[in-house]
């Protein structure tokens, strides 16, 4: 049977170099052998319906990916990312049956069909719930976590105590879920950082921050004058660059920075994280201000616990999700460059049905 069966994977076709952006000629769109069914009940076979794109997927185009908790993509071997949903077809497994739908612990292959072992996929339970699957990939998936960990475990955020938050990157899915879990959790006042007016106007009319600032057309530096009057006690960091330098600027003594993301040195070749400016490492130490760095992986034994509070969240309509969605696997490159290019608003997913 498998014989005349198609299926389709992506493949790294190149690297860009360490210092460069990536292209769609990075990626290549192929037909690949379809997978034999299992016969141990170790093994399912599954085929893909969504998949998570994600900025922190770029250092992997590197040779060295700088990072310890992923290796760098292989030539001419298929891309795998940190998400994906796939619906199982065949199982031996008395844990799961053809029709249940999957996510991974961790890594999940551009690939249409494939074989997984059992243990590194969980069931998404979906009987009497109305939630699209796709939020396990997005506010109940490594995303949301990381937002919610970061605010939780970084931010210090104590309610009523009249503190003021910044969100670089406010508008992708981590930020966007920083800011409405701060709130959240009793911070008073939550700005972001965006870019373009389409993405401020989302921030505040949708998604409940206080501000934001557009930084291609207005001065972060004026804007958060104004907007922060008191100053800053704590940044959710996505961004790392000038952007960041001006944020830590007007921070108050004692305060904290999440350290979770430099989308603006991910196309160079520096170590992580980034070293900062030497005026910027001075107001660091001047002031107390804790920064350290956040990794989300090293707090698996929250997330059951994380997971149940973000779900009480969002059925208290405490958290709104934001999609971009792509089509296609073929489209995986184009809607990867497009995300780190900052086209999407909120999680960017990719439509594989």
């Amino acid at each position: 049977m498998s014989a005349n069966r198609k299926n389709v994977h992506v493949v790294l076709a190149s690297r860009p170099g360490e210092d460069k952006e990536a292209t769609e000629n990075n990626f290549r769109f192929e037909e690949t052998a379809y997978p034999d069914d299992p016969v141990e009940d170790s093994v399912l076979l599954v085929r893909n319906l969504y998949l998570s794109l994600d900025p922190a997927l770029r250092c992997r185009l590197n040779e060295d990916t700088g990072v310890e908790y992923v290796k760098p993509w292989k030539i001419d071997e298929t891309v795998d990312g940190f998400g994906g949903i796939g619906e199982v077809i065949v199982s031996r497994n008395p844990c799961f049956k053809a029709g249940d739908l999957v996510i991974p612990n961790f890594l999940w292959p551009w690939k249409l069909y494939f074989t997984v072992a059992a243990e590194t996929v969980r069931k998404i339970e979906t009987q009497n719930v109305t939630w699209s699957p796709t939020l396990y990939l997005s506010v109940f998936g490594l995303t949301g976590l990381t937002a919610y960990l970061g605010v939780k475990e970084k931010g210090h955020v104590v309610r009523g105590a009249n503190q003021t938050m910044v969100v670089s990157a406010a508008a992708g899915s981590t930020g966007s879920f920083a800011g409405q879990i701060a709130k959240a959790m009793g911070c008073e006042r939550v700005i972001g950082t965006c870019g373009s007016d389409a993405k401020v106007k989302c921030l505040t009319d949708e998604l409940g921050f206080d501000a934001a600032i557009n930084y291609k057309t207005e001065s972060v530096m004026e804007r958060l004058t104004t907007l922060c009057p008191n100053g800053i006690d704590i940044y959710f960091d996505n961004v790392g660059g000038e952007i960041s330098n001006e944020i830590i600027r007007q921070m108050n003594e004692n305060s904290h920075i999440i350290l979770c993301g430099q989308i603006a040195d991910y196309n160079k070749r520096v170590e992580y994280p980034p070293p900062i400016p030497s005026d910027i490492s001075d107001i660091l130490k001047t002031r107390n201000i804790c920064r350290d760095r956040f990794l989300v992986l090293m707090y698996r034994d929250q997330f059951e616990t994380a997971t149940q509070a973000l779900m009480e969240m969002y059925n208290a309509d405490k958290i709104k999700v934001k999609e971009t969605i792509e089509t296609g696997l073929e489209n995986a490159g184009k809607a990867f460059l497009s995300m780190m290019r900052g086209g999407n608003t909120g999680k960017q997913l990719l439509d594989l049905r």
